[in-house]
Formats: C-alpha cells, structure tokens, sequence
C-alpha cells in the first residue's frame, strides 16, 4: 500500500484517469448516480489529491479543494474490493493534517457517523443531491 499526496498541478495524465475512473466507477457506475463527475475543480490551483495505490492501481482518493475560508474534503471513494481496509479514513486522517484551515464536506448522510468520529459536525439540514441524501458538516480549525 502507498500513500500519494499530489498537488493537482503536478498529477501526470495517468494518474488523473486513474484517479478519475475510479470516481466513475463508484459514484456513477455503483450507485447508478448519472452526475457531472468531471467539474472543473480537479485540476484547480491549491487542489490536492489523496490516493492509496494497491498493486499498482488506486484503491481510494479523495481530493481537498482550496475554497474562500475553509479547505473542502470531497469525492472520498473507494474501491468496491478495499472497503472495509481503513483505506478511506487514512486518507481523511491525512487531508485533516494538511491543513489548520477549517474543513467542510457533503457527506453522504449515511456516513454522517463516520465523518464524526474525525471531528465534523452536521452544519446544517439534510438535503438531496443527485437523487442521495448528504448532509453539510465542518470540521473547525487545528490550532
């Protein structure tokens, strides 16, 4: 297992589809979620990539945008075979310590535990998203 950290304006062509393939595969394919994945944002300056690669392939990612005031944690997705391999918290674990901004995310309400045990809290009210239920939630600064 490896853990890659990679500033958006130094992923290579490669890693990007790779990155944005398995995105697909989960959001999109998985959870029958038809979406625009491919939102301008990846490749935004103060973007940064998460991704654990097992056997040469990536097993989760996730990315952290650079928004006015906070940092934003989101397309957090792992592989159908490497859930349940702590992949997913390790990275939140690693995005959360790469920054002493304030962290907000739309978490996929069923998840609104998990994300808690990491120090967000729901900040606002249930809303739907692409046909899914999410629920706003910050994480305050590290100080």
């Amino acid at each position: 297992m490896t853990v890659h950290v990679v500033d958006a304006v130094d992923l290579t062509t490669a890693q990007l589809h790779d990155l944005l393939k398995l995105r697909v595969d989960v959001f999109v394919v998985e959870q029958n979620c038809p979406y625009p994945e491919l939102d301008g944002r990846d490749l935004e300056p103060g973007t940064t990539h998460l991704w654990i690669e097992v056997d040469h392939e990536p097993a989760a990612t996730l990315r952290l945008l650079t928004d006015p005031g906070c940092r934003r944690i989101g397309r957090v997705a792992t592989a159908a075979e490497h859930r349940g391999a702590g992949y997913a918290a390790t990275l939140v674990q690693r995005a959360i310590g790469l920054t002493s901004d304030p962290i907000e995310l739309d978490a996929q309400s069923y998840l609104r535990q998990w994300y808690e045990r990491f120090g967000f809290v729901v900040t606002g009210d249930e809303f739907i998203e692409d046909g899914i239920a999410h629920v706003p939630m910050r994480r305050e600064a590290a100080f």
